[in-house]
C-alpha cells in the first residue's frame, strides 16, 4: 500500500464517521520532509523537558558530570530510567564504563549550575558546586529537586547516541519547582492557581 492509498483509506474512513450532513474534517497536512539536524532540533524544542545533571566518578576518582535533559523514566518493576549521550562526547568513556551514575534533576534556581555543567570548556565543573557524596561514592548535586542513584545496568547504541539504562538503587526529593528546558531556553513551570 503506498502513501496516496494510505491518504484515500484515511479520507474513505472519515466519510464513513462524518457527521450526517457529509461534512469532512480538513485532509491532514503532513509537514516537512526536512530532516537535517536544524530543523529536527527546532521541532523536537517543542517538547519542554525536565534539565538534570549526571555525574559520575571515574575508576581514578576523577568526578565526570555533564548536563542532559535526555532523560526518561523507563520501568517501575524493575527501577529503570534511561538518558542519552551524543557518541562524540569527551565524557563517553567516562559514562559508559562507570558502575554507578547519579542523575540530579535540577530545581529552577539552578540555572547558572546546569550552564556551568553543558559547558565543554569549563575545566572543573565541580569548582565551588553543591556537591554530595553518595554512598556508592559518586556525586550528587545539592539542592536538587531529586536525585537516583543509579547503577550502570545496559547500555544500547541507537543513532548518533548511547543510550545508558541506569537501575535505581535509591532516591532522595526535596520541594522545590524544577528547571526547564523549552524552545532553546531555560524556563520554569507556572505555580499551580
Amino acid at each position: 500500500m503506498n502513501a496516496s492509498t494510505t491518504v484515500e483509506a484515511v479520507h474513505m474512513a472519515a466519510a464513513a464517521m462524518a457527521a450526517p450532513d457529509g461534512d469532512l474534517p480538513p485532509p491532514l497536512v503532513w509537514g516537512s520532509t526536512d530532516l537535517e539536524p536544524k530543523t529536527l532540533r527546532g521541532v523536537l524544542g517543542s517538547y519542554p523537558t525536565g534539565v538534570a545533571i549526571v555525574a559520575t566518578r571515574t575508576r581514578d576518582g576523577r568526578a565526570v558530570g555533564l548536563t542532559i535533559n535526555s532523560f526518561a523514566s523507563l520501568s517501575l518493576d524493575p527501577p529503570l530510567v534511561l538518558w542519552s549521550l551524543v557518541n562524540r562526547s569527551p565524557n563517553l568513556a567516562a559514562f559508559r564504563d562507570c558502575e554507578h551514575f547519579t542523575i540530579n534533576v535540577l530545581a529552577s534556581g539552578q540555572e547558572e549550575l546546569a550552564r556551568r555543567f553543558a559547558t565543554s570548556t569549563v575545566t572543573d565543573k565541580f569548582a565551588d558546586a553543591p556537591v554530595l557524596e553518595a554512598p556508592e561514592g559518586i556525586p550528587a548535586i545539592d539542592g536538587a529537586v531529586a536525585t537516583l542513584v543509579c547503577a550502570n545496568d545496559q547500555q544500547n547504541h541507537a543513532g548518533d547516541h548511547l543510550l545508558l539504562f541506569g537501575r535505581v538503587l535509591r532516591v532522595a526529593s526535596a520541594a522545590g519547582t524544577p528547571l526547564v528546558f523549552h524552545a532553546g531556553r531555560f524556563t520554569a513551570l507556572s505555580a499551580p492557581q
